[in-house]
């Protein structure tokens, strides 16, 4: 949640010349719905039956990135998906770092909070923290773990670039860098 995904994912996938998807916007565009519209309209359960949907149909491609909502992993058939057909690579983020990147955005349907007054900042990232702690076990599960706390864009891209292409990017080996 809020640690790069998109912003690395799309900058990594140019590095290596391969294609880029960010899920979520992919079932945005597919939809023509926010995903925080979505959950209010359909709920969390249909939103998830889309989202495997569309994971299922990515990982028949080759030579790509995607972008994973933060909750897509906590779930078995997703993360069978992702590791049956490629890499999985887990951006990591603090708590106190997420907080600083969305404590201004309400776009997040895991972060809603109940009224119409702001959540304080202990709130806040006691909300992290209890989403962090449910899906923590999932995204253990990574193949390459990188922190993106205090670390440059460029860093990070440079960083796994290279990871990908020492241990795992062979031309004609038919996996995916999920």
């Amino acid at each position: 949640m809020a640690s790069g995904k998109s912003t690395i994912g799309a900058i990594l996938a140019n590095t290596l010349g391969w294609n880029f998807f960010d899920l979520d916007k992919l079932i945005e565009e597919t939809t023509g719905k926010s995903v925080r519209k979505i959950f209010e309209e359909n709920g969390e359960t249909y939103f998830r039956e889309l989202e495997t949907q569309t994971l299922r149909n990515l990982c028949e491609l080759k030579n790509y990135i995607i972008a994973l909502g933060g909750g897509t992993i906590a779930n078995q058939i997703n993360l069978d998906i992702i590791k049956s057909s490629g890499y999985l690579i887990y951006l990591e983020s603090s708590p106190e770092e997420t907080y600083k990147r969305l404590r201004f955005k309400r776009d997040r349907p895991a972060l809603l909070f109940d009224g119409d007054e702001e959540p304080s900042k202990a709130e806040f990232i006691e909300k992290i923290n209890y989403l962090l702690q449910k899906r923590i076990s999932y995204y253990n599960q990574a193949d390459i773990k990188i922190s993106t706390d205090n670390c440059k864009v460029g860093r990070t891209v440079d960083e796994l670039s290279k990871i990908i292409k020492k241990e795992f990017y062979v031309q004609s080996d038919k996996r995916k860098t999920n």
